[in-house]
């Protein structure tokens, strides 16, 4: 299997509004694949789909071959929500501990994850002393727990200093060469020349897909804010 998601003709309807009108989109199986566009392009509503926790109206969607929404996914899959979904009165290491009962994971893998995000430092602080940076590699690091195959990461680079995005950036390509899949959302266009692959998004249509350089020669264009100046105008 080649694919890690594969949705076909999926339309998503809420409170009779078309979020999306039709999607076919394809994540590659191993790769760090971005989902680009501005607020409002449908991309949170496409990870809340490929999850399982937003009915769509028509089509279908495959995860790692099974219908999404299957409880056997459960534990394929990390989701990182926009909002860190953490506790505030635990401390780091508490909160992965926590997380960690509830999937069945061993404490073990909570000590490689702290080091992995490198939060070793931060391990005993609590979550409400931490800064904004700090907060979201805990939030991330309550994703990898159980070593999910594929990685849903929904803005997790927003309202992050540049040097901590470029170490996030270098961690995610570490855990595709691990063989995760890694589906990445973001508004900012100068992240999109670090994916293996991408789909760019307004609003809930599929502008283009391709690797950042095919994006590039399709639009005679040397940056990737150019490349969404000239598919928007193009349509």
């Amino acid at each position: 299997m080649t694919s890690a998601v594969v949705i076909k003709g999926m339309k998503v309807v809420r409170d009779g509004k078309i979020l999306i009108p039709k999607l076919d989109l394809e994540v590659p199986r191993g790769k760090v694949m971005g989902l680009l566009g501005p607020s409002g392009s449908g991309k949170t509503t496409i990870f809340r789909s490929i999850v399982g926790v937003q009915a769509i109206s028509e089509g279908s969607i495959q995860v790692l071959g099974i219908e999404a929404g299957t409880i056997g996914l459960r534990n394929k899959i990390g989701y990182l929500t926009q909002s860190a979904s953490i506790y505030s009165d635990l401390t780091c290491e508490e909160n992965l501990k926590y997380f960690s009962r509830i999937l069945g994971t061993t404490e073990i893998s909570v000590n490689e994850i702290i080091e992995l995000v490198d939060l070793g430092a931060n391990r005993k602080q609590l979550a409400s002393t931490l800064s904004g940076g700090e907060r979201a590699r805990v939030a991330l690091a309550t994703a990898l727990l159980g070593s999910p195959e594929l990685l849903i990461l929904d803005e997790p680079t927003v309202g992050l200093d540049p040097l901590l995005r470029i170490d996030l950036w270098k961690l995610f390509h570490r855990l595709a060469q691990q063989g995760k899949t890694l589906l990445i959302s973001s508004h900012v266009m100068d992240e999109a020349d670090r994916c293996d692959h991408l789909t760019l998004l307004r609003e809930g249509k599929v502008l283009a897909s391709g690797t950042p350089t095919e994006l590039k020669t399709q639009t005679n264009s040397s940056e990737m804010e150019d490349v969404f100046i000239n598919l928007v105008g193009a349509k």
